[in-house]
């Protein structure tokens, strides 16, 4: 296997309906997941790039999350229609999408 020059992971993290925390799952992070995986193999990425499913990313209730690594940007409320600015702005160009990024309190 080649190394990625970078890794998504988008949070898949699924919790109980009324959990105080809620869950990527219950934000549509399915979808999100599927129209990476799509853009992907339309795309031809795999090898160039990594996706991978995780668990919780620790910014539920801005979910769906991603996280772009080696880069360490994580993206919150992420829909399957940004998924296509984001291959093609932040993998393929290098520029991250600033209207997607997590605010900075995420990171403290």
């Amino acid at each position: 296997m080649a190394k990625p020059e970078k890794h998504l992971f988008v949070c898949a993290q699924s919790r109980p309906p009324g959990h105080p925390r809620g869950s990527c799952a219950q934000l549509g992070c399915a979808a999100v997941l599927q129209t990476f995986a799509q853009q992907f193999e339309a795309g031809q990425l795999h090898g160039k790039f990594q996706l991978t499913s995780t668990g919780c990313l620790g910014a539920c209730d801005l979910g769906p999350t991603v996280i772009v690594y080696p880069d360490a940007v994580m993206y919150t409320k992420v829909k399957p229609e940004d998924v296509g600015e984001i291959v093609s702005e932040h993998l393929q160009k290098g520029e991250p999408v600033e209207r997607l990024l997590a605010p900075a309190a995420v990171w403290s």
